[in-house]
């Protein structure tokens, strides 16, 4: 497809970036830059407490020359198995400093899913937050891990609040089930020991990988991307190009709640924020919505990244209006598809719009942003960023005309080279041009902004018609006395599949009659919901995405009431 975008982006912002690519030979060179240019900047705020660019490159090396001197090497695999940290970015800088691939894993895992996971890439090491050593415990016959690094929440806290800290997770909130695991270390013992320990710089090219990230939260089987060093490197400098016109270098605040080890934020808010000497407050736990509005409340800050439900989860909360937004010019939302009466809502209440996003795990993850001075929702995901080339193809992987609904199909920098140890999944995933198959189907406006209707596998197919199921969720969504929504297709003799939408109610008074009776002014007949049910909750991946694979697979056939 031509690149009909570019006339439309925002001034200043490159159609490429493949003359930067060459500025730094890798992701840790990269990091290497920012950490000693700001140096005396804050890097990083937990629980009050705050490291610097000078201390994380210190730390962030120590933990590089211990790895070395257990010997890990270039290309060995290190597993990452923490929440929002200040432990978080020093051994991940290590890890990548070393010339490590990091394996970025969910702390939310079952012991069968860390298991395969830990199988596949093959890691040596692993570092993990003792809250979840249990799972380890359980995981770890068969897997290749030699090595394992303990952390407690309050460790890096300072001496006092990090006991007092630890002992109120431990003693009196209970977090940190009874665990084994014979011959672990503390990570400020391998702090420590690194420190006397000498550093060899590895030499990286961006062939070299950087990171493993898995992916199939919402399709099935987890897969290892390969993201290389180029990839990251590329998308960095593609979302600061991005940026750039907007945000003031060194003086930026961004607030990361959603998890570091989640390509989202590992990118936008990890590595792009920290390439313009940013600080990033860190949340510890994202849906302790009280706690997370208190930090909120005592901090001056001026960029936020989230996904819907979190966006949604902040504006239902009584305190969320007494926040201070003033200083407040950038809120990104990724992820999942941003609900039009959410992001109303969000730009009613902080008078900052979601500039909404799109990417993927295999793409580092950017593809698509919003021009960042646009000030109203349009339900677009965006332009294609610098270097990036979008196609709209059929089953057939033929292109369709401009205009016309299809897979949305991606190539450029950031694209990964494909899934580790598994070169079918691979070829699957590519079309012989070179072109990734994302999955979700879509369109490009005569303007070049995307538009993405649905994930493919998630289409709902009744009488022969396609219905998204956002589209569904966005019109349930409206009623006054809905929270959150998911609709997923359910078996049906007559239609072949009929809607069945799964609902949170902000009002438990709310009736299956009065949401169908809703949606039918909104939808056409083919489209509305056949079957309703109540929910307390979700089921969800890491970042608060709705999960409904898991929702097709507990719902066979219809198991509520037809209204």
């Amino acid at each position: 497809m031509e690149r009909i975008w570019l006339k439309n982006y925002p001034q200043g912002i490159p159609a490429d970036i493949t003359d930067q690519l060459d500025q730094h030979a890798s992701l840790a060179a990269m990091l290497d830059y920012s950490l000693k240019r700001y140096a005396g900047n804050t890097a990083y705020t937990s629980m009050g407490a705050r490291i610097t660019y000078a201390e994380l490159d210190r730390k962030s090396q120590q933990f590089a020359a211990w790895l070395q001197s257990i010997g890990i090497r270039k290309g060995d695999r290190v597993a990452l198995m923490m929440p929002n940290l200040l432990q978080y970015p020093i051994c991940l800088f290590g890890a990548l400093r070393a010339g490590a691939i990091v394996v970025n894993t969910n702390p939310l895992y079952t012991p069968s899913e860390l298991r395969h996971q830990l199988k596949d890439s093959g890691a040596r090491v692993i570092v993990i937050a003792e809250n979840f050593a249990h799972t380890l415990q359980e995981a770890l016959p068969d897997t290749d891990v030699e090595t394992i690094v303990v952390t407690s929440v309050g460790e890096l806290l300072g001496a006092v609040k990090g006991a007092i800290v630890d002992l109120v997770v431990r003693h009196v909130k209970k977090l940190v089930p009874a665990w084994s695991l014979p011959g672990s270390l503390r990570l400020g013992q391998a702090l420590q020991e690194g420190g006397k320990a000498g550093f060899s710089k590895p030499e990286l090219t961006h062939d070299d990988i950087a990171f493993l990230q898995y992916t199939g939260g919402t399709t099935g089987v987890a897969k290892g991307a390969m993201l290389t060093h180029g990839n990251m490197v590329a998308n960095v400098l593609q979302a600061h190009a991005w940026i750039a016109p907007y945000v003031q270098p060194e003086k930026e605040c961004i607030i990361t709640a959603l998890p570091l080890y989640h390509i989202f934020a590992l990118t936008a808010n990890c590595l792009t924020f920290m390439y313009i000497g940013a600080s990033n407050l860190l949340i510890l736990n994202p849906r302790d919505i009280p706690a997370f509005i208190k930090s909120l409340r005592g901090t001056r800050f001026t960029a936020l990244t989230g996904v819907n439900t979190l966006f949604n989860a902040l504006l239902n909360h009584p305190d969320f209006a007494k926040v201070d937004f003033s200083s407040l010019h950038l809120a990104l939302g990724g992820g999942m598809a941003v609900q039009e009466a959410v992001a109303m809502r969000w730009l009613k209440a902080t008078g900052v719009p979601i500039a909404q996003a799109y990417g993927l795990t295999e793409t580092s993850p950017a593809v698509t942003i919003n021009p960042l001075d646009v000030k109203e929702f349009t339900g677009s995901i965006g332009l294609p960023v610098s270097s990036t080339e979008i196609a709209i193809r059929d089953a057939d992987g033929k292109d369709v005309p401009q205009g016309e609904n299809g897979e949305i199909c991606v190539r450029g920098p950031q694209v990964t080279p494909g899934y580790w140890n598994n070169p079918d999944e691979t070829q699957k995933a590519f079309h012989p041009d070179g072109f990734l198959m994302t999955g979700d189907i879509g369109y490009v406006d005569d303007r070049g902004y995307v538009y993405i209707l649905d994930r493919k596998k998630d289409t709902i197919i009744v009488s022969g018609f396609n219905v998204y199921p956002n589209e569904v969720e966005a019109a349930a969504i409206q009623h006054p006395d809905v929270l959150e929504a998911a609709a997923v297709g359910v078996p049906d003799e007559h239609s072949g599949e009929a809607v069945k939408l799964f609902v949170i109610r902000k009002n438990d008074r709310l009736t299956e009659d009065a949401l169908i009776q809703h949606c039918r002014k909104l939808l056409t007949g083919y489209k509305r919901p056949k079957y309703v049910e109540f929910r307390s909750d979700l089921p969800r991946t890491n970042v608060g995405k709705i999960l409904r694979r898991e929702l097709r697979d507990a719902n066979k056939g219809p198991s509520s009431r037809k209204v």
